[in-house]
């Protein structure tokens, strides 16, 4: 990804024992540190503030500002330090609420040497792979298996290859998209973004490609399209399993020769862009199925990456709601700060099959709701049951309406094929490939 850090890894160590704070400065040192040791949480913030730290080790219980308060504070400021929490006072719910706060880790005192060692080096291994730069700020996470995403993405944005990212919907796909842009040599250049599923075919095309002034009835003036607004840029197609086949040939033609000709005219307009595709779709089984061009999907597909649900990057789902939280109240200007701990807790427990963007729905509505600068247990499971159906994409709305649209034909026409298609304005060829797509026999409705 970035150049990792050639100097002493920095270490902030906060406990109240000047003994114990002596003993681990030393052991730490010796262990390659640079270690700076303070005895309270205020003055852990003050450093914090002023100077770039790796990792910090906190005892939980001190006077005035404990460990979880401190660790609070640090998230409000830097969300990507992790914070190893020490306790003499371990218990097995002390460390569930710290660890499902977003503690990256917990430790009984007398420290185990050996535990401490392996913490230090895992979280150590995590600052210093979270550490994108600007290229990648809208991205909030300390998951292992996003930071290698992360990791991948940062290497091949270097290369003019393209990219295919595939994952559930409300994973943040045009979010990697956009970040891989900003990490390549086309950042100055501008990022533009289309769903292949939200247009008609007709419509899709001339966005893409662009028309000529009277190229259809209401072309009225001339529409240069999305791959000349993206020249020198990234050109982003979303949900690209949803491309029409007869469009499929000619983005494919277009990628192949690196021109494209607007719908109604008869000139080749050269073009400069980087694709970056994405699909929650399996395009292996749309290939077989004949719904999607096996060469096109190699000319996309030269890298892929995979995005983790929500629920496979669970450590990730404190952070991303105080980040959530706190964009909202700034947005709406109201004085909402946290999570209650039972609220937080029912978040990291819940299932996300919306992933990022039901967790969003969830902190809006929490925020529009709440009359307290904590937001309370009761919110988050009104807010949770309000989107457990969430609300489709136009991509799923559509597709739930032409089932039901090929049921009722279906049944109209008694399972006459022929005349189905006839009546919704389609071939027959096209006609079995829609039934295939969802599933329907002819011979049930004879």
């Amino acid at each position: 990804m970035s150049e990792k850090k050639q100097s002493k890894p920095k270490l902030l160590l906060v406990d109240d024992d000047q003994s114990l704070l002596r003993l681990l400065t030393i052991r730490l040192e010796g262990e390659g540190f640079d270690v700076t040791a303070v005895e309270d949480g205020q003055a852990a913030l003050k450093k914090i503030n002023s100077d770039a730290f790796d990792v910090v080790l906190s005892d939980l219980r001190m006077p005035g500002l404990d460990g979880l308060s401190l660790f609070e504070e640090i998230m409000s400021v830097r969300k990507d330090i992790p914070v190893i929490l020490m306790t003499a006072h371990g218990t097995i719910s002390d460390a569930v609420a710290a660890t499902q706060r977003g503690v990256f880790g917990f430790l009984t005192k007398p420290v185990d040497h050996e535990e401490l060692r392996s913490l230090l080096q895992k979280a150590l291994s995590q600052s210093l792979a979270a550490q994108p730069g600007d290229w990648a700020k809208e991205i909030v996470t300390r998951s292992p298996d996003m930071l290698n995403v992360l990791d991948q993405a940062y290497r091949i944005a270097q290369r003019e290859v393209s990219v295919l990212i595939s994952g559930a919907s409300g994973t943040g796909k045009e979010l990697l998209a956009n970040a891989i842009h900003q990490a390549s040599n086309r950042r100055n250049k501008p990022f533009v973004a289309i769903n292949c599923g939200a247009l008609p075919e007709n419509l899709l095309e001339s966005e893409l490609f662009g028309h000529a002034k009277g190229a259809f009835t209401g072309a009225v003036t001339a529409n240069s399209g999305l791959f000349r607004e993206a020249d020198g840029g990234t050109l982003f197609l979303d949900e690209i399993g949803d491309m029409p086949m007869t469009l499929q040939v000619k983005l494919l033609r277009a990628l192949q020769e690196r021109q494209i000709r607007p719908v109604g005219s008869s000139k080749h307009v050269d073009i400069d862009v980087r694709i970056i595709s994405a699909t929650h779709k399996d395009l292996h089984k749309e290939m077989e199925e004949g719904t999607f061009r096996e060469d096109l999907y190699y000319r996309l597909n030269v890298v892929n990456l995979k995005l983790p649900s929500l629920k496979e990057r669970s450590e990730d789902i404190p952070l991303l709601a105080r980040s959530l939280l706190q964009q909202s109240a700034q947005r709406h200007q109201v004085n909402v700060s946290q999570f209650s701990d039972d609220a937080m807790q029912l978040l990291v427990k819940s299932e996300w099959p919306g992933n990022v963007r039901q967790l969003v729905n969830v902190v809006e509505q929490c925020v529009a709701l709440t009359q307290t600068p904590v937001v309370p247990l009761h919110l988050v499971e009104q807010a949770l049951s309000a989107t457990k159906q969430s609300w489709p994409t136009l991509t799923e709305a559509r597709d739930a309406f032409e089932q039901k649209y090929l049921h009722k034909l279906l049944k109209m026409t008694d399972g006459n094929v022929t005349r189905a298609a006839e009546l919704a304005g389609r071939n027959r060829t096209d006609m079995h490939k829609l039934m295939k797509k969802h599933e329907l026999d002819a011979g049930d409705f004879r």
